[in-house]
């Protein structure tokens, strides 16, 4: 995700000096300017989204709650809600880098991009395990109903447990400004299980079983119809951010890294950003232009 370096040098580096960590880079125009609008779009556009998915959810659990009809919490939005904490965590350092970037306080802007390098890490793996849980709900829905029960509830708690502690493990390694290991699993995971999963739940879809005629859209119901579609999407940003890590690995390698290529990756990150949160919306129907199409039929 970000600028791998060996070096903790926390003076300012003048004109004629290399760029040793990503830290230095982002307080080097254009650098700087680049990453303030990254963090004015997380902070002017993306906080109150952030914030108003969890008082939705606050405000649906305490409904059910109050008319003794408490259900369990769906994975989708169990995914969701932990991941919306996380982009909080993101946001607050955007705000600590933006002091930093602004005030020459590299140490500052070091705390702002270690922070954030938790909510980059905790996107990947949640996305991941949206795809697998609609895979499951397509490709084995009865293997997928029963982990509805309490048991199916305890191994998502666990599988959150596990996300949340890999995230901490990775913000750890950023201290130290060693990036590789965690993208490394966050890339893995991308050419891996996202496209199975979605080339898996596509294969389904368009092979009907024993006396199942007609095409998929024919004879796929609603829900594994957006199935497919949730993955689709979770696929193309997981693809457009490992194409500009690529990117990002090709310009780290070379004896002079380039500040604005290695900056630009964050706005490569907003649809990442974007995509679980939107996807809520469309369940919970706040998008008037998927309305019709979650309501229909």
């Amino acid at each position: 995700m970000l600028a791998n370096s060996s070096s903790s040098n926390d003076s300012h580096p003048g004109p004629d000096l290399p760029i040793i960590s990503y830290s230095q880079c982002l307080i080097t125009r254009p650098s700087s300017f680049i990453y303030t609008t990254f963090i004015a779009i997380n902070v002017v556009f993306f906080l109150p989204l952030f914030i108003f998915i969890l008082c939705y959810g606050f405000q649906k659990w305490w409904k059910k709650r109050s008319k003794s009809s408490a259900s369990a919490v769906s994975n989708s939005d169990c995914f969701t809600y932990h991941m919306v904490i996380m982009e909080l965590i993101g946001v607050t350092g955007c705000i600590i880098s933006f002091g930093g970037i602004y005030s020459g306080e590299l140490k500052a802007v070091k705390v702002g991009t270690t922070l954030f390098s938790f909510t980059w890490y905790g996107e990947g793996f949640f996305q991941n395990l949206t795809c697998v849980e609609h895979f499951l709900a397509v490709v084995h829905p009865i293997t997928y109903l029963t982990l509805r029960n309490k048991g199916g509830i305890r191994i998502r708690n666990v599988a959150v447990g596990c996300v949340w502690l890999l995230c901490f493990v990775g913000m750890g390694l950023a201290i130290k400004d060693n990036y590789i290991i965690m993208d490394s699993c966050i890339i893995l995971l991308t050419i891996t299980v996202t496209p199975y999963c979605c080339l898996t739940v596509l294969w389904v879809l368009n092979h009907p079983g024993p006396g199942e005629q007609g095409t998929w859209q024919e004879r796929a119901d609603q829900s594994k119809q957006r199935a497919f579609y949730t993955v689709l999407a979770i696929m193309g940003v997981l693809i457009l951010r490992l194409a500009w890590s690529v990117i990002w690995i090709v310009n780290l390698v070379q004896a002079n890294a380039n500040c604005v290529v290695m900056t630009c990756e964050v706005l490569f990150n907003l649809p990442s950003t974007l995509v679980l949160p939107l996807l809520f919306l469309q369940r919970a129907g706040k998008l008037a232009c998927w309305k019709k199409d979650v309501y229909s039929d």
